[in-house]
């Protein structure tokens, strides 16, 4: 090889090695010890000392709950408070690791993200330093001195039950599942002798920024640059710097920017700024942040403004939670969370009972929502000292994320109000200090408040109304039912600042002791919105629908609609023109039709002007003469980002034909046939027999060419009893007709059967009842074990209760049987309930499937009736239903919450009254063919 060309090659390595070191040196290295989360973990040695798998030396994932493992005793909070049932088992872990021998001039760090919950660390045999307590804390030892190069051993003791009463009150006597082991992440940070230990930035929305630099062992020939970024890197302004003090530890720095762009939910605007520890031979320590130009103002009795503007908080509470790893996540769940909460129309999410990850606040921060920060403490409060200690290892984490908004002290009644000051000690935003459930600080944060608490507030009140907790989603209740009534009195406030749902997923923990079944602790954790693994309940779409910054309040189209739609901007910054609209002109399919496929007639987009932030107007919509020839008209509204905001469906109203007259069956005529029995009469159409019970006269059983269908004792006035007046029929010119009378008390009640060959079975009615009622219109019985599901055109898929009625779509939908429980088998949606805006049915079973049509609108579907969940303590969860199990109704029951019965949710959640006994009137057309029929 030319030895000239050698001598090149080499020369240019040993560049590039001394440039890399030089690099290596500037930022610093994170080693991680553990996995990074619960899909990427490290086994250690373990040893438990009680319960499961105790008693001897085996591998445990790093970073995971132990429980979850297969190890010690699983406890939900509430248990511990008994000595019987605490679980307060020990872990021990061991792992090694390598030092190589550049470290020898460096600085090591060990950090803990998590650990559950009295942790003690050795290296080599050596404390590293107290044992640390706290549960949900991040915290870190300099163990420079306990390291040797090559192999080192650490050995780690965590108790799951805290030694000092009040860390172990506060976090393991909550109402939440109580776990052990180190759960987050756990890794060496290696840095040089000087460097930069911590940040605390403060970036105002008028351009104005400041930044704290914390340093360690720095002298007077050092300073500090500073430079605001792009996050793509393209430098910001100027870069500025400030000499070192030796004396002091913290240097601040300052700098004002013009033209800035804010951050703020809608528009989650992020910079970084990298800051640089150096000295006159250039950078010895940097570290980059990102942050955002955003201001906080709480204006006492008005509301809380970002940037200048009031904002209203949509939101829920959030544990940090998976049910087969517990605590321990990943940033891949963070965002799928923040992405199902913005699916809702959320913009706000509150920290329940603890900080969260990591990185589940950058996701906040990168993808747009307001976060309250918590300090735990379940009802309990830390004491003073310890509680110092955590506060500031909350707030030196978390405190560069734009997206916070609040620090939260405690929980219900877990406030050291001797802490309050402790947070700006650590944060030079000086964000405010919060007491959930507490009127403290300007704010009414009371927890599950009543319809008429809310109103009396909205009379009276002067703090600021944010629940911190509202509308518990216990099973089926709380979230979406009595919202729309909430929201619409809190729009009207005059100063409301919004309010957070408990809570967003059902925290249902996997039971590796008791062969994998899901646990939610009775009806303690059942609570979400989603279930455990994510699943949709019907509040998710009732909640997307109410909180959608686009509102839409328009219930019904009239025939002279002329396109012009009112639209309500909620947003805070978003003006409509950035939004996108398309509508849809639609059919659907028949019953006999195999495809559930929407037929799509026409499509086009609204003309649309400027519709600011907070005020109202109207979208045109241009739709074409013939927009009635279709059966509903679907809206989109699509928001700046792409993201579907709601789609709204209206029935278009109907053409003077009735259903009678359009769905006749081509076929032979045949003449209908009566025979009267002592105690039954027995009428034969089109080969289809029908039987009624001249004692009750209730239908009680039919037959077709299939088999027999065991519809029967209908139709029943639901839940009022009347006595049979008189029982009726007779041939008319075209076929036969049966007329049934019931009076009483209650009411009354009228029936009329039509039969005619090749039409379908007409029943019509009238009735009026007296007194408030759960639910109205008529019943049937069938045989549950006998139904297989259903295919029905009206608004679904999910079910509905009077006080929830929002967040469906028109169309046709099939649901196969099951026998779901909310929040107890998490498999959606259920099969019971009541459905809206019912037009035709075909109910398939076992023996003969069978059609039902609606002439009339506003019909609801009663498919049987749900079991009340196992762990329910009331029946707040558990609305009444008529005794029949197919009931074709007029109005239904409304559904409570854990803590509250339905009347206490506002005018939707009262119970059904007739006005002056004014009859109510329907007609249904039955097809028992076995064949749906067609046009």
């Amino acid at each position: 090889m030319n030895m000239k060309k050698n001598k090149t090659i080499y020369a240019f390595w040993a560049i590039l090695l001394l440039l890399s070191i030089n690099v290596f040196a500037q930022e610093s290295q994170k080693i991680y010890l553990s996995g990074t989360d619960k899909d990427h973990t490290v086994q250690w040695d373990f040893f438990c000392n009680k319960g499961m798998n105790s008693g001897k030396w085996t591998k445990i994932a790093v970073p995971s709950n132990w429980e979850l493992q297969g190890f010690g005793k699983y406890s939900y909070g509430t248990e511990n408070r008994k000595e019987e049932t605490k679980a307060d088992e020990q872990g021990l872990y061991k792992h090694t690791f390598d030092v190589p021998k550049t470290w020898k001039s460096q600085r090591v760090f060990i950090v803990f993200e998590g650990s559950m919950t009295d942790t003690e660390v050795k290296i080599n045999g050596k404390l590293a330093g107290d044992v640390h307590q706290g549960g949900f804390y991040q915290f870190q030892y300099e163990v420079t001195s306990l390291l040797k190069t090559g192999k080192n051993l650490l050995e780690v003791k965590v108790n799951k039950a805290s030694a000092n009463k009040s860390i172990d009150v506060a976090e393991r006597h909550g109402d939440f599942w109580a776990f052990g082991g180190i759960y987050r992440p756990v890794y060496l940070e290696v840095v040089p002798q000087s460097f930069i230990e911590r940040l605390a930035i403060d970036a105002k929305a008028d351009g104005n920024f400041s930044v704290d630099v914390f340093t360690s062992k720095t002298n007077v020939n050092q300073s500090i640059d500073v430079q605001v970024q792009t996050l793509s890197g393209q430098n910001v302004g100027t870069l500025f710097s400030s000499k070192i003090n030796p004396s002091e530890t913290k240097t601040v720095l300052k700098q004002a920017f013009q033209q800035v762009k804010l951050w703020n939910a809608e528009t989650p605007n992020l910079y970084q700024a990298k800051i640089s520890l150096k000295d006159e031979k250039g950078i010895i320590h940097s570290r980059t942040q990102r942050f955002g130009f955003r201001s906080i103002e709480v204006r006492k009795r008005d509301g809380i403004y970002v940037n200048g503007v009031k904002v209203m908080l949509r939101g829920s509470n959030r544990h940090s939670f998976n049910p087969e790893t517990g605590r321990t996540t990943s940033k891949e769940l963070s965002i799928k969370d923040v992405k199902l909460m913005q699916e809702m129309n959320m913009n706000a999410v509150r920290m329940s009972h603890y900080p969260p990850d990591i990185h589940f606040l950058d996701v906040c921060d990168s993808l747009g929502l307001y976060v309250m920060d918590e300090l735990t403490g379940w009802q309990n409060k830390y004491d003073t000292i310890p509680g110092r200690k955590l506060v500031k290892e909350v707030v030196i984490r978390d405190v560069n994320h734009p997206a916070i908004l609040f620090w939260d002290n405690g929980n219900e009644g877990g406030w050291n109000r001797d802490l309050d000051k402790d947070f700006e000690l650590y944060d030079p935003q000086k964000r405010p200090v919060f007491h959930p459930w507490e009127r403290f600080n300007g704010f009414d944060s009371k927890h599950y408040i009543t319809y008429n608490y809310l109103a009396n507030a909205v009379l009276y009140d002067k703090d600021i109304m944010m629940p911190t907790e509202f509308m518990h989603g216990l099973y089926d209740g709380g979230h979406g039912a009595g919202l729309e009534d909430f929201w619409d009195l809190m729009l009207n406030h005059p100063h409301c600042s919004g309010g957070f749902l408990w809570s967003f997923v059902d925290e249902a923990v996997v039971r590796t002791d008791k062969n994998g079944i899901l646990d939610g602790f009775g009806n303690n954790a059942p609570d979400g919105i989603l279930g455990p693994h994510r699943e949709k309940e019907a509040s998710f779409y009732a909640i997307k629908e109410i909180w959608s910054p686009v509102r839409i309040t328009k219930k019904y189209l009239p025939r002279t609609f002329d396109g012009k739609l009112p639209v309500e901007n909620h947003y805070s910054f978003t003006d409509l023109n950035q939004c996108t609209f398309e509508w849809q002109l639609v059919s659907f399919p028949k019953p006999s039709d195999k495809s559930l496929a929407t037929i799509i007639n026409q499509t086009g987009k609204p003309s649309f002007t400027s519709i600011p932030a907070g005020e109202t107007g109207y979208l045109k919509l241009n739709l074409p003469n013939n927009w009635t020839d279709s059966e509903a008209l679907y809206l989109k509204a699509i928001d700046p980002n792409g993201k579907e905001l709601f789609t709204w469906s209206w029935v278009i109203p109907e053409k003077e034909e009735s259903t009678t007259k359009v769905i006749v069956s081509k076929g032979v005529n045949t003449k209908v046939e009566a025979n009267e029995e002592s105690n039954f009469l027995t009428i034969k159409a089109d080969n289809v027999t029908y039987i009624f019970d001249k004692n009750t006269g209730c239908l009680t059983k039919v037959n077709n060419s299939k088999s027999d269908i065991s519809l029967s004792n209908g139709p029943s006035l639901a839940g009022v009893n009347l006595s049979l007046k008189s029982f009726k029929h007779y041939a008319t010119t075209n076929g036969y007709e049966v007329s049934v009378s019931y009076g009483g008390d209650g009411g009354y009640f009228n029936v009329w059967w039509k039969f005619v060959t090749n039409q379908p079975v007409e029943m019509s009615y009238q009735y009026s009842q007296k007194g408030d009622a759960d639910f109205m219109g008529i019943t049937f019985n069938y045989p549950e074990k006998e139904i297989t599901g259903m295919k029905w055109l009206g608004r679904g898929p999910y079910r509905v209760w009077k006080n929830r009625m929002k967040g469906l779509q028109y169309g046709v939908w099939h649901k196969d049987y099951n026998d779901a429980i909310t929040g107890e088998d998490f498999q959606y949606p259920e099969f019971k309930g009541y459905h809206s805006d019912l037009k035709w049915v075909v109910i398939e079973t076992k023996e003969s499937a069978f059609t039902v049509y609606a002439e009339d609108e506003n019909m609801f579907l009663q498919m049987l009736q749900p079991q009340k969940p196992k762990g329910a303590t009331n029946d707040n969860t558990s609305p009444p239903f008529p005794t029949g199990n197919i009931g074709f109704l007029n109005a239904i029951s409304p559904i409570g919450a854990k803590f509250n019965p339905a009347n206490l949710y506002g005018p939707q959640s009262q119970k059904n009254m007739m006005l002056n006994y004014t009859p109510i009137k329907g007609k249904l057309l039955f097809d028992f063919k076995n064949k749906a029929i067609e046009n």
